[in-house]
């Protein structure tokens, strides 16, 4: 072998030796790759698994919230329904001498307006409104057409006959005409008042 041969079988051997340590690091590199890439798809999935944990803790424990707030309301319920029937009741029986029909205060109020409160509330509160009453229907009556005071009047006749309801079953319950808006301390009075 000569001296350009040895040479040659020298620099093969080089690039032989250089070719196979690029493909090895390039093994490395790809490996490293794929360990990183691994590594955060685990991650990801753990990552989503608590995710999916934490989700399933809040809707189990608002399932577990809702129910005891169920049962906690279950007692504010049932006094409501237990108001009602007495309100039901009150509302079934018929009125005794010396009592307020509610139907008869409710209508005549709901037709008259705060006129229909003189029936069964307190003089205090009718009296003024029955006269601030008939003075303002007076007044729009020469001033507004009857078609622009309809929807006043269909918002203000069932308010005055829930009103003129209310002043007749506090009649009955104390016996004496009352006073809806005031003072608490000033609420009753006699029944000449």
């Amino acid at each position: 072998m000569t001296d350009d041969d040895r040479a040659l079988q020298e620099r093969l051997a080089a690039l032989e030796a250089e070719v196979k340590a690029d493909a090895e690091a390039q093994e490395r590199r790809r490996e490293t790759a794929l360990a990183k890439v691994r590594e955060q798809r685990a991650q990801q999935l753990s990552e989503r698994d608590d995710l999916r944990r934490r989700q399933a803790e809040i809707v189990t424990k608002k399932r577990i919230d809702d129910h005891e707030v169920d049962h906690t309301d279950l007692g504010g319920a049932l006094e409501l329904a237990g108001r009602a029937n007495r309100v039901k009741n009150e509302l079934a029986r018929k009125p005794q001498k010396g009592e307020k029909s509610w139907l008869i205060s409710g209508g005549v109020s709901l037709l008259l307006g705060p006129l229909g409160w003189l029936y069964a509330g307190s003089w205090r509160e009718a009296v003024p409104a029955s006269l601030v009453w008939i003075v303002l229907a007076g007044i729009f009556s020469k001033i507004l057409p009857t078609v622009l005071l309809m929807p006043v009047l269909m918002v203000a006749m069932p308010l005055s006959a829930i009103a003129g309801v209310v002043y007749a079953l506090t009649y009955n319950r104390h016996g004496t005409r009352q006073r809806l808006w005031g003072d608490k301390d000033k609420k009753q009075l006699k029944s000449g008042s």
